[in-house]
């Protein structure tokens, strides 16, 4: 995006986010890069209420969002790569926030409003951050119907928003701390299956997979992989005419050499 309209952007959202905070907030300063504007832009967003937004700050921040998103550049199923001899699987390493799939899945936690710590760089933050502050309203709205916190191993949908994915669903993963038990483990493949049948109720055919319950809620990477492969495997299995095509995106290059391995890559 043209870079004096990104900065145009980024000074006049975080002013507007400054004045929402209060007295005290920081603002733009003159002089500030485009790289520690949007850091503040960040951190704003991922710890604000779920509280609509004015009609001219949600235009100003899916423009910037969108902007941003396409100067990462957009990745699709072509861009990853095929597993041999099972046409439903492909593995993809990079940012899932430039995937454009029907679905992407996001690590949730129960709260399911998205990660608060400002500019951390898990999944969930990146989701929210990027899709835009209706997200976190709509899983608000989610929460507040429901009435409680979001189980482990089930699965919401969501709209995507400024994401190009058409929807994002939200799954808790079990907490592991390093040491899963056989319970973790059976949750963590009710996970991948819980996501399948929410995107096939949806009537979408292409999802995307994080590494669920492998970031800080300390799940082996390894095991957890060859849980996912199985789990979904097993799903595709199931429902042969389902025509689901599974991505399993990986952001570091470790969890990339697992599902090579794993995938017979």
């Amino acid at each position: 995006m043209d870079q004096a309209r990104k900065h145009e952007l980024l000074v006049s959202l975080v002013d507007e986010l400054a004045d929402e905070r209060g007295e005290g907030a920081p603002r733009a300063e003159a002089g500030a890069t485009d790289e520690e504007l949007f850091s503040l832009f960040r951190a704003y967003v991922n710890t604000r209420q779920p509280l609509p937004a004015s009609a001219g700050f949600l235009a100003q921040q899916d423009e910037l969002l969108k902007g941003l998103i396409a100067e990462a550049g957009v990745h699709t199923l072509t861009d990853a790569t095929p597993i041999p001899g099972d046409g439903r699987l492909f593995l993809w390493r990079g940012d899932i926030t430039t995937l454009a799939v029907d679905a992407i899945v996001n690590a949730a936690n129960s709260g399911m409003l998205g990660c608060w710590a400002p500019g951390h760089y898990c999944i969930d933050n990146a989701i929210h951050t990027f899709a835009g502050v209706q997200l976190r309203l709509e899983c608000a709205q989610i929460m507040e119907a429901q009435g409680h916190a979001e189980p482990t191993a089930q699965a919401k949908v969501t709209r995507a928003w400024n994401l190009l994915a058409r929807r994002v669903i939200h799954t808790v993963g079990p907490i592991a701390q390093g040491h899963p038990t056989a319970r973790h483990e059976l949750q963590l493949a009710e996970c991948y299956r819980s996501c399948l049948d929410a995107a096939a109720g949806e009537g979408l055919h292409t999802i995307a997979f994080c590494c669920i319950s492998t970031g800080v809620f300390g799940f082996p990477a390894r095991r957890a992989a060859q849980i996912a492969v199985d789990a979904v495997r097993r799903w595709l299995d199931a429902h042969p005419d389902s025509g689901m095509q599974v991505v399993f995106n990986v952001f570091l290059e470790s969890d990339e050499a697992i599902y090579r391995d794993l995938l017979g890559l």
